[in-house]
């Protein structure tokens, strides 16, 4: 049976194949795996308990009486799935389960191969990517005030052939009060950080990589290591547009009548920020579907108060946000004047 550490030239070249649990796997998993477990979540639990009170060999017995029916339609699952490819399968840490799974296909003539480690060694590759963080290229770090519209100038810059990483859409969260509207930020930090590791490495090196400025945290994930340390050490962009301008694109991206109720929720969670006259005043607002009032309203008298308030830094240059096909232009021109 042949096995390998993890490298992540792997991930392009194998079908890599998660033999955990189902819960397991949600939490995690090496991008680009299926989930073909061999132990349910239930049976995972029972397998622990009995090796914990009655010892390995027990445990093993039971483990084989659970599984030993699936393993027929297992390889079929991989075979079917791999196309021709060889396979890269792993568990916990590298053992029993993962072993099992690749002896049988190896019995079953297909290419197969256990993962050194399992999943925690691959982990351990993702803590040290970013411990510390060393971009392949400068990060070009967009700055600006809620409603400038940054996403979607990294979305136009995307279609123009540029490098770009989209971290709110990673985090599946605005990063702000409101951020969550329309999303589920249901991913664990661990799923975070695997999307975040696996769209840094194929970044092409040497191309600036441009990005939205966050905070530290983006709603309920935190970005890992230093990598907001190297995002302020980024050429810093200063994103502006006219209040009219910015209000509009707030309502067109949050002025859906779906979003009224988790609105109000929102609302009252910035309550002691706004202060309890002024939180009331917008309640009534988005009542009476008053956007742009409502709009407005947040824009001044809370996301300009609290975002950038004490911005201790100089932008190496600033781009107009009136039209993005033109500040995805200049910006572009910008960065080349910048890197001749």
């Amino acid at each position: 049976m042949e096995t390998t550490p993890f490298n992540e030239e792997l991930i392009d070249t194998h079908l890599i194949v998660d033999v955990r649990t189902p819960l397991e796997y949600v939490e995690d998993h090496i991008p680009g795996a299926i989930n073909v477990p061999l132990l349910t979540d239930e049976e995972r639990v029972e397998i622990g308990i009995l090796h914990k009170e009655d010892g390995p060999h027990a445990a093993r017995r039971r483990g084989l009486e659970l599984t030993a029916h699936r393993f027929p339609a297992m390889v079929q699952e991989i075979a079917d799935a791999a196309a021709g490819r060889p396979v890269l399968v792993y568990c916990w840490r590298g053992g029993l389960r993962s072993k099992t799974v690749t002896v049988i296909l190896d019995l079953a003539g297909f290419k197969a191969t256990q993962l050194i480690g399992g999943y925690k060694s691959f982990r351990h590759v993702v803590g040290e990517y970013f411990t510390p963080f060393t971009p392949k290229a400068p990060l070009v770090v967009l700055h600006g005030m809620t409603g400038i519209g940054k996403t979607t100038l990294l979305q136009r810059l995307k279609e123009r052939g540029r490098s770009t990483l989209d971290l709110e859409g990673l985090a599946c969260h605005r990063g702000s009060a409101f951020g969550q509207l329309g999303l589920n930020q249901d991913l664990t930090q661990k799923r975070f950080e695997t999307i975040l590791w696996d769209a840094c490495r194929r970044a092409p090196e040497g191309e600036p990589l441009i990005l939205e400025g966050e905070s530290e945290r983006i709603g309920r994930v935190s970005l890992p290591g230093d990598f907001y340390q190297k995002m302020a050490q980024g050429i810093r962009v200063w994103c502006h547009a006219s209040l009219e301008t910015r209000v509009a694109r707030l309502i067109e991206e949050y002025g859906l009548p779906e979003y009224k109720e988790e609105m109000a929720t929102a609302l009252q969670r910035i309550r002691k920020k706004l202060g309890g006259k002024r939180c009331d005043e917008l309640g009534e607002n988005l009542e009476r579907w008053e956007m742009e009032e409502f709009m407005k309203g947040l824009v001044i008298d809370y996301y300009d108060k609290v975002y950038y308030k004490n911005r201790t830094w100089e932008a190496d240059f600033d781009l107009c946000m009136e039209d993005f096909d033109q500040a995805a232009q200049e910006l572009e021109e910008r960065l080349a004047a910048r890197t001749t």
